[in-house]
């Protein structure tokens, strides 16, 4: 029987190579059934991914089922062939990854609900409104305030926040909306790629020490041309005229810019353990967390301080402190669906390099096209297909290429997104929340702009760089 089943299992496994031992060495299943079968699960999970918008099916649950399916898959071919602890050590590396970026995120995440949550962006939100400034104004700094806040905030949250300040003022005027939308998602964009904190890419190059935190400030130059040329072309569509005058007035809650603060100290303190330690960041994120629980348990303690009573007129800023603050609320809420969707993509990716592809994909991109063809491809290829399983593939691959290169790629990775209104998180959530108003078709007839700042950033960082 013994005999019987190791000849179907050798027929169900065939086409397999040893790149040296059989005990020490990774097999090579890139045209093996069970590497077609990995990847086409892949595609499959992500066409369901892309389709998110239609099916209403969150995008985390396709990619969790596929990592699961693929690696249960290279699990039976390695235990078939005795190497069950090589495929096992592969998993662990790629969930040690997962989990020092998932930490690093929470904590992101929590600050950034924590102030939503004492009305941080709700203030700055109504002073802006009341402002009383033009469409054409109100088009700029919009996409001004987002090319600078998602550096630290991420930039799908900047993008909603910019967003509600032009649906509040510019709700009646559809053309306005359209175009400051997409001024926003570019400006989000791009301001993200420049800081290690404004996307997830940005933030995988840096914890794999590829970069320096400082580095990442080169591509400041290249995300200012690649925002400010389509605003510039855009500018003369937006209506020139003001908008009806709208009064909103929101009071911060108490302790919301102390937590701003907090914040800042915590991007301080990963950055300090990174470079002067030698520490991987996510320990100076989760102290960071720290400072924000110790504030959190003084707002509770003191919190019957602050009430104001049922009978007060007072509605300063101690309004809306009746409810306690509480850190795990801001945990609660922070975005688990791309938390979980990113699980997905680490350990399918990884499973997909762990089985030759990447290698194969490496060669063909970085070696036959040259990194910078490559790189700019990779860009093009983020409009479409989600940045996060891109770089994460591009860092499994890990090319050889120089500092310039992975600037490079950190840019176009970033900034590429914007082309189509699906490129991205900060597009395709505004689609959501202007939902038919901005569309795939509206942002798409404004893509010639965008593709010309897509390419007059890269050919400035390169010219900064010496590349040309």
């Amino acid at each position: 029987m013994n005999k019987i089943l190791t000849a179907l299992t050798m027929l169900l496994l065939p086409g397999i190579t040893f790149a040296s031992s059989a005990t020490e060495e990774k097999l090579n299943l890139t045209n093996h059934p069970v590497g077609y079968a990995a990847l086409a699960i892949f595609v499959i999970a992500y066409l369901f991914v892309m389709a998110e918008e239609f099916t209403h099916l969150r995008k985390s649950k396709p990619v969790i089922l596929a990592a699961g399916i693929i690696w249960a898959l290279i699990g039976y071919v390695y235990v078939n062939h005795g190497m069950n602890h090589i495929a096992e050590a592969a998993v662990r590396h790629n969930l040690l990854e997962y989990a020092e970026l998932m930490l690093f995120l929470l904590v992101a995440m929590t600050y950034i609900n924590a102030m939503a949550e004492r009305k941080v962006f709700d203030a700055l939100r109504a002073w802006l409104i009341n402002k009383g400034f033009s469409f054409r104004s109100i088009f700029w700094i919009t996409g001004t305030l987002a090319f600078f806040i998602s550096p630290v905030a991420d930039n799908l949250t900047t993008a909603l926040l910019m967003a509600a300040v032009v649906m509040a003022v510019g709700s009646d005027n559809h053309k306005f909306v359209v175009l400051a939308l997409i001024n926003i998602v570019v400006a989000a964009n791009a301001g993200g790629a420049f800081s290690p904190f404004g996307d997830i890419t940005t933030l995988m190059v840096w914890q794999k020490g590829l970069l320096q935190f400082d580095q990442f400030f080169a591509l400041f130059i290249p995300a200012v041309v690649n925002f400010t040329v389509p605003a510039a072309i855009m500018h003369f569509a937006v209506p020139n005229e003001k908008p009806a005058t709208v009064n909103e007035t929101i009071h911060m809650k108490r302790g919301g810019l102390v937590i701003v603060g907090l914040f800042l100290m915590t991007i301080v303190t990963a950055v300090s353990y990174h470079n002067f330690l030698h520490l991987p960041p996510v320990i100076g994120m989760l102290t960071g967390l720290a400072y924000l629980q110790f504030f959190g348990y003084y707002l509770k303690k003191t919190h019957s301080d602050h009430v104001v009573p049922n009978n007060s007129t007072d509605v300063g800023p101690a309004m809306g402190a009746v409810v306690p603050f509480d850190v795990f609320n801001g945990i609660a809420r922070a975005e688990w669906d791309t938390l979980l969707f990113f699980y997905g993509v680490v350990v399918a990716v990884g499973g997909l390099g762990f089985l030759g592809y990447l290698t194969f994909a490496s060669d063909v991109m970085y070696t036959q096209w040259g990194a910078t063809s490559a790189n700019i491809a990779i860009g093009l290829l983020s409009s479409i297909v989600d940045n996060i399983p891109v770089m994460f593939a591009v860092l499994t691959m890990n090319p050889q290429m120089g500092d310039g290169q992975w600037l490079l790629v950190t840019l176009t990775a970033g900034v590429g997104g914007s082309l189509l209104s699906v490129g991205s998180a900060a597009g395709v959530a505004l689609m959501g929340q202007a939902r038919g108003v901005y569309t795939f078709f509206a942002h798409l007839k404004w893509s010639w702009a965008i593709g010309l700042g897509y390419a007059l950033s890269i050919l400035t960082h390169m010219w900064l760089q010496n590349m040309l």
